[in-house]
């Protein structure tokens, strides 16, 4: 059987993972974290069209 651990704490879920109510976390307060991540913008995708990216000329043109 395979292992699977917490994404938050790395805790080890032994046995079935229907036991875990708060599967794929090990407790209720690590999903709350995780929650809290996302709701602080850490998992964020990197923007293509950062300040980084050149400016188009049409748009200036118009």
């Amino acid at each position: 059987m395979n292992k699977v651990q917490c994404p938050i704490c790395d805790a080890a879920m032994p046995g079935n993972w229907q036991e875990y109510p708060d599967y794929p976390f090990c407790t209720a307060r690590c999903r709350k974290i995780d929650l809290g991540r996302w709701l602080d913008g850490k998992y964020r995708v990197p923007d293509p069209t950062s300040a980084d990216a050149p400016v188009s000329s049409q748009d200036d043109a118009d």
